[in-house]
């Protein structure tokens, strides 16, 4: 671990994000399971600052909130009027003082910057013992601020795109916007950025000129991958970084013994975590604090929200949110467990089944076409399909208790409150509305009744009343 520490980190995140086109301020837009400032402050927290300042402006309130719940220490510092980088970081200066030792400038909308590369930004220059130190990148220049060199290589200057030379405009070296500054130069040179341009505003690079002008020395690290340091601006950046960011997860993911069969349609958030020898199937979506089991296997075509699989447990075509799933349970195809079910070990969960805030325990069996709402299901019991746990009376909600080893019939509603003890059986078809004491058959339906001859008298000329002539009479002969 690094042994130089950053004295603050400031995330700038007053910015309109007009491009966005939504009501939502730009860093607050999610990708991978987290906001682009929420991705931002985690690369920040790495380092461990002593100080965490997030510059807020436009939608403070929504921006603060999330920066908080984000990073509690976090102090929030607010620009009233977006006037530029170099105005947003005076304003933490004004608001906090000098701040003595390495400061590092990052943005909101910079979500694929890791906190490896911020750390070795940091090191680098404190190391060389630098006035500031501009992460810069290769590649596809467009909309940056180009890096000058003279002939030796070293540092002379930023252009902006808007002023650069056409010699200059070829450079492919350029300004990602972070840098690594000395706090005490910075807040004295911070004070002498003008607004004599033509946007009239005041902007960090203007400082890093002035430290140069002073005579300090001006370092640069190249990102390792450039894709680190792309803005948002608008919603096709934001899917694009987004891409990006789920095929490193995935990447992450498969190199720590994880089977994902098609990475193209599979889509994890950052803060899900999976096992040893898991697999992942096509057309999956994990969020939240999902957590995958070692020898899992889910998907294809299933969104876990929250959720936790056990060891060796197979989830196919189903959507699980905030549901605990126990080893070497099936659960699909084509379920759906709301949230507060848990299905206990070696449990199955069939076709066409959906559970809300119910437990199904080990070795149970619902396996077809049933509603379970608001229930227990003991061990080892089988639940027949088509049936429904009716657990709301229009008024409130109720509770069911299916105890051990019960066998429940086909097409049975279980009308709660209501207890079947260990043991017990329903007969297929039941309305069930009382309790069934363990051991015993409960029967709620009407007698059948077979009006002989109907088809004939009432449907004389039907295909079903032939087949009716044609059969008796070969009982007759019979």
């Amino acid at each position: 671990m690094s042994e130089n520490h950053p004295a603050a980190v400031m995330i700038l995140a007053a910015g309109e994000g007009t491009r966005m086109k939504s009501r939502t301020p730009k860093v607050l837009h999610p990708l991978c399971g987290r906001s682009m400032l929420g991705h931002a402050l985690a690369a920040a927290r790495e380092l461990d600052p002593d100080r965490l300042v997030v510059v807020v402006g436009n939608g403070r309130d929504q921006v603060s909130a999330e920066a908080v719940s984000q990073a509690p220490e976090a102090r929030i510092v607010v620009q009233e009027e977006q006037l530029g980088t170099g105005h947003a970081v005076r304003m933490v200066t004004e608001a906090l003082g000098v701040i003595s030792g390495t400061v590092l400038v990052t943005y909101g909308d910079m979500p694929l910057l890791r906190g490896e590369t911020l750390r070795e930004l940091v090191d680098r220059h404190c190391d060389a013992g630098n006035a500031v130190t501009v992460l810069t990148a290769r590649g596809d220049s467009a909309g940056y601020g180009r890096i000058v060199r003279d002939g030796g290589g070293a540092f002379l200057r930023i252009v902006e795109e808007r002023d650069a030379s056409p010699a200059e405009l070829g450079i492919d070296e350029y300004n990602s916007g972070c840098y690594a500054f000395d706090g005490g130069l910075l807040a004295d040179a911070i004070k002498r950025v003008t607004t004599d341009n033509k946007q009239q505003q005041e902007y960090l690079t203007d400082a890093v000129e002035i430290l140069r002008r002073d005579g300090h020395s001006i370092g640069t690290m190249l990102a390792a991958d450039a894709a680190e340091i792309l803005g948002i601006n608008d919603r096709v950046q934001l899917a694009a970084a987004s891409r990006a960011l789920n095929d490193r997860i995935l990447e992450r993911w498969m190199r720590a013994g994880v089977t994902v069969t098609d990475p193209a349609t599979t889509w994890v958030d950052v803060t899900v975590t999976i096992g040893q020898d898991a697999e992942i199937g096509p057309q999956t979506q994990l969020t939240g604090g999902t957590a995958i089991a070692e020898g899992a296997r889910v998907g294809p075509g299933c969104l876990l929200e929250d959720t936790s699989v056990g060891e060796d447990a197979i989830v196919l075509h189903a959507v699980c949110r905030q549901a605990e799933i126990g080893s070497r349970a099936t659960v699909g195809p084509y379920a759906y467990l709301r949230p507060g079910t848990r299905i206990g070990e070696d449990a199955h969960v069939g076709c066409h089944v959906e559970l809300k805030n119910s437990e199904v325990g080990a070795g149970a069996k619902v396996a077809h076409l049933t509603y379970v709402g608001d229930a227990d299901i003991g061990a080892g019991s089988n639940i027949g399909a088509g049936t429904i746990f009716a657990n709301y009376d229009g008024v409130a909600k109720h509770h069911t208790t299916v105890g051990e080893d019960v066998f429940i019939g086909s097409n049975t509603v279980l009308v709660a409150p209501v207890t079947i003890g260990d043991g017990a059986y329903t007969a297929a078809g039941s309305a069930i509305i009382e309790d069934v004491p363990p051991g015993d058959l409960g029967i709620a339906r009407g007698r059948q009744h077979n009006s002989e001859g109907w088809a004939g008298r009432n449907r004389a000329e039907t295909r079903s009343a032939r087949a009716a002539k044609r059969a008796r009479s070969e009982e007759e002969k019979r």
